[in-house]
């Protein structure tokens, strides 16, 4: 009967962006929640020689599941009873209109944390997200990934995700957060809770990138775009988007001039 007092805990962190430190000081938390939290790490480097298994049995080194490709990563587990489901269903709905493409522009990895959890479980979430996800032949940009205690731990003190076993409730207690990757595997962007604006994710794996996908109109946004790492979001740069919306307009003019000249030449 302790599951829904502990999720319940755990959705108020996310509220207040499940950052430690955010809100009440850790001292102040619950003793159960004192080393749950997220401590980021732009920049940071995965540990890419960590071995983990697809949902297919397979084990290679992390390096090898990012594929050469911007990587969307998300830490969960796969027994995980609401928070995880929540996070994989935000996920996948706000991936589903980005038009990327899955396997060959960007890559989503899902890490579960529980050294308990195999490739049969992973079968079956990557099985229910490729469903909700809805666009022929993601399959093969998802891979849904197990680890052992080492691994994982290595993955997670990389990413700064910090979690603990509630025995009591026979659970995790865990903060949500999905963080963009660079193709060699660095941190690019965290984006904590379980909102994910499309618009946000494509920037983040356009930018992660490094101009390798995209488009011209991609990198306007994200000249006039930059992302705030207090929110987790990208927000307006005014002066840029002032300066861009100035030459936009000094091009459309100077469009408009040549073809009404060229209107005057033809009725002449």
């Amino acid at each position: 009967m302790r599951r829904a007092p502990l999720a319940a805990v755990v959705l108020a962190l996310l509220a207040g962006r499940a950052r430690a430190g955010d809100g009440a000081p850790a001292d102040e938390r619950p003793l159960l929640l004192r080393d749950v939290g997220l401590a980021p790490h732009p920049g940071a480097r995965l540990p890419l020689d960590a071995v983990f298994r697809d949902e297919a049995g397979e084990a290679a080194p992390l390096g090898r599941w990012l594929e050469g490709r911007p990587v969307v990563l998300s830490l969960v587990y796969f027994g995980c009873p609401m928070l995880c489901g929540e996070v994989m269903n935000a996920l996948t709905t706000s991936l589903r209109p980005v038009a990327l493409e899955p396997g060959k522009d960007f890559t989503v990895l899902a890490v579960s944390f529980d050294p308990r959890d195999g490739p049969e479980a992973a079968r079956a979430k990557k099985s229910a997200a490729i469903a909700r996800y809805g666009r022929p032949g993601a399959a093969r940009g998802w891979h849904f990934l197990t680890g052992d205690a080492e691994a994982i731990r290595r993955l997670t003190d990389a990413v700064g995700f910090r979690y603990t076993w509630d025995a009591a409730g026979g659970q995790f207690a865990h903060v949500a957060v999905v963080t963009v990757l660079t193709p060699d595997g660095r941190i690019a962007r965290y984006f904590p809770g379980i909102e994910y604006p499309a618009r946000d994710l494509r920037l983040a794996l356009v930018e992660a990138s490094q101009g390798r996908i995209g488009t011209v109109v991609d990198r306007l946004l994200l000249f006039c775009y930059r992302y705030d790492a207090a929110s987790g979001r990208y927000t307006p740069v005014i002066a840029r988007a002032v300066r861009v919306g100035a030459v936009l307009t000094v091009v459309a003019l100077g469009g408009l001039i040549v073809m009404l000249r060229r209107q005057e030449r033809k009725a002449a």
